[in-house]
């Protein structure tokens, strides 16, 4: 196991966003995240990775104890180990975050030597290895507004991979891009999931959820109200708030 999180809650002033959630990724599965907008994914994604802090509950990532609920009060592992955890993951964010004023392959390299300390050669050849894989190795002198939303995205997939992260956190990775880009991202996706690739996606693309994940949690006013395999959550729900969304989803 992967990633435990046990008992997760956040609020943000008397907002309370996630009520108790209990969850666990195996290593090499593809776990999606679906629900209505609010719901809590990207805060429970956030929690996951240290942009924002838990309330209350237990998170541990591939074996090191992040957070801890002890004596009512959350404690948080020391400086060291958190950011041992930090290489663990890696996070594909909706809006790319790339440095505009650096080159696609600058993009790549520079997150290499600041957090691994590789050197400049070494970093390069990473780099124009992982430009290859996502078809972008004639882009790698490019800046950012010169590519497409959906070669921007790529390039973050690319930087998240130079890390080397066991776990792939993505928070809606296909959300800012037009439908005719989305499938290209979802390609390089299905890509890891076949090389497997440990994966949490938060996503609103149905079909791609259903086709690509082991598992399905649909989540709805800060609580996990089903999961299951895509089979169990897709087609053979007996929830009903899981009915009325998916539906929804079909109609549009």
């Amino acid at each position: 196991m992967l990633l435990r999180a046990d008992n997760l809650q956040k609020h943000f002033d008397d907002t309370i966003v996630l009520k108790d959630i209990t969850l666990q990724v195996n290593e090499g599965e593809v776990v999606a995240i679906i629900g209505p907008s609010g719901s809590g994914k990207s805060t429970l994604l956030r929690c996951l990775t240290q942009l924002e802090k838990i309330n209350s509950g237990r998170i541990e990532v591939c074996g090191k104890r992040m957070a801890e609920t002890l004596d009512a009060k959350v404690h948080y592992a020391d400086s060291k180990t958190l950011h041992q955890i930090i290489l663990d993951v890696g996070l594909v964010f909706q809006n790319f975050n790339l440095f505009p004023h650096y080159s696609i392959l600058k993009n790549i390299v520079d997150a290499q030597i600041n957090v691994l300390g590789k050197d400049k050669k070494e970093a390069k050849e990473r780099a124009m290895s992982l430009l290859a894989k996502m078809n972008l190795k004639e882009k790698a002198n490019a800046y950012p507004s010169e590519l497409s939303g959906g070669q921007q995205q790529r390039v973050a997939i690319a930087r998240a991979l130079a890390l080397n992260p066991r776990i792939l956190f993505f928070d809606e990775p296909t959300s800012a891009l037009d439908p005719e880009l989305t499938g290209e991202i979802l390609k390089v996706i299905r890509s890891l999931a076949e090389e497997k690739m440990t994966m949490v996606i938060v996503t609103h693309e149905m079909a791609f959820a259903r086709d690509v994940a082991d598992r399905v949690i649909f989540m709805d006013g800060g609580v996990i109200v089903e999961e299951g395999t895509p089979q169990e959550v897709f087609s053979n729900t007996v929830n009903q708030r899981t009915k009325d969304f998916l539906q929804r989803f079909s109609q549009n």
